[in-house]
């Protein structure tokens, strides 16, 4: 349980009356990269979002069971939200930076939690922009507006923003579905690196990427956690039939 960050247990989710999750039973590994993979609508975004609880913004959302990250349950008074989403940074399909600076997107949590010396903000962009591979293409244009990047930098820029704020863990919703096939590999190569120091959690609909990319792939089908294991077990021995049919593109 030691190498555990998040231990999901007996886990169902209802939107209303509609259960969008159902009885999802898994243990997520700090330090590696587990794939999210299934159909559209079968609950991969959904799980991910129960993992930084953004599902409490949403009416009428209620969420059965328990997810402990590091030993405490998220949902029942072990973590403080604010701090529980300082800890889980989470990167969308969609790059989505703030209307402002470059630099200014990454100080900005910092800023929010307190920090003011312009030193220390200096070192936390400076370091984040490194870890995101993105230093050297924007070091000289930090003052540029954010909308002025490319697709895959403002990608590569929200994640650098995830990592200012010190996660253990990055949350990842389809990161590379809006981009080439170039910065698709950045992001991929970038995801491979940051392991090293966190956690990471991706949901994807492309079966070359999870198989590339991740240590872990846990294969969802309407609702339910079809198989969990291994990414080398997934791709090529799967226990269940389902799986193998999706991989093989025989159904979805």
């Amino acid at each position: 349980m030691e190498n555990v960050i998040f231990d999901v247990k007996n886990l169902n989710l209802f939107y209303g009356e509609k259960q969008a999750l159902i009885d999802l039973n898994m243990q997520i590994e700090k330090n590696a990269i587990t794939a999210l993979i299934g159909p559209s609508g079968c609950g991969k975004s959904t799980f991910l979002r129960c993992l930084n609880r953004m599902n409490d913004l949403i009416d009428g959302c209620r969420v059965e069971g328990d997810i402990r990250m590091e030993g405490k349950d998220i949902y029942k008074g072990g973590w403080n939200v604010v701090d529980l989403r300082t800890h889980v940074g989470m990167v969308f399909q969609k790059p989505n930076p703030f209307p402002m600076s470059i630099y200014d997107n990454i100080a900005y949590g910092p800023r929010c939690q307190g920090i003011k010396d312009k030193k220390t903000l200096n070192q936390i962009v400076e370091q984040s922009l490194q870890r995101a591979a993105l230093w050297e293409e924007v070091k000289d244009r930090l003052k540029d507006s954010a909308y002025g990047l490319s697709g895959g930098q403002q990608q590569r820029l929200c994640i650098a923003r995830a990592i200012a704020m010190e996660p253990e863990v990055i949350l990842m919703d389809e990161p590379t579905s809006a981009l080439d096939p170039i910065s698709t590999n950045k992001i991929e190569e970038l995801a491979t690196e940051l392991k090293n120091d966190y956690t990471i959690v991706i949901v994807t609909h492309n079966m070359q990427q999870a198989a590339r990319v991740s240590d872990y792939t846990a294969f969802f089908l309407l609702g339910e956690m079809v198989e969990f294991d291994k990414t080398s077990v997934i791709f090529q021995n799967p226990s269940d039939k389902r799986t193998e049919d999706y991989i093989t593109g025989r159904f979805g």
